[in-house]
């Protein structure tokens, strides 16, 4: 990855409502923690035991901080196309030109083709798609037939690189 990037970008989980959602569930779980572990008063109707109470409260507080942690790094320089999906992958991926048929800009359905947004498996040989939030992707198809969408919230810039380096193949 030594050669200059013509075109960067890094996605996060930007959503409010996903935020607020993660917040109002840890604030829940804390209180009841805090409520049922420290003050001895039991939490809700049929309380779980401190030690599930615990537990869950753990691995909700794990799940949050992997959301933190989540973001989509694309790279395209002029050997080729680099991505990856962090925490899941380690280095970056990387797709030279010449193993490409296909790369180009496209709306999508993250629903519909792919089941949502995150690291997907899409329906009906619709292949992988890293996805953070919109409905818009550089569509990948490689020499190997598999497919990759990386999304973008910047679809008209990539667009363009990819039209000035003579690598735009539709």
């Amino acid at each position: 990855m030594e050669d200059e990037t013509l075109f960067s970008e890094t996605q996060r989980f930007k959503q409010w409502w996903l935020w607020a959602l993660l917040a109002g569930v840890n604030g829940i779980l804390i209180f009841g923690l805090v409520k049922q572990v420290i003050f001895g008063q039991p939490f809700g109707a049929k309380p779980a035991s401190d030690a599930s109470l615990i537990v869950i409260c753990g691995l909700m507080l794990l799940l949050t901080y992997l959301f933190v942690l989540l973001r989509l790094e694309t790279r395209i320089k002029k050997d080729g196309i680099y991505y990856r999906f962090v925490p899941f992958h380690g280095p970056f991926r990387f797709h030279s030109w010449d193993t490409l048929q296909k790369c180009y800009v496209r709306k999508y359905s993250p629903i519909l083709e792919y089941g949502g947004w995150g690291l997907r498996l899409g329906m009906y040989g619709k292949g992988t798609a890293y996805n953070v939030s919109g409905n818009m992707g550089l569509q990948l198809k490689l020499s190997n037939n598999k497919k990759i969408l990386l999304g973008t919230r910047k679809p008209e810039e990539i667009a363009e690189v990819l039209k000035k380096i003579k690598q735009w193949k539709a």
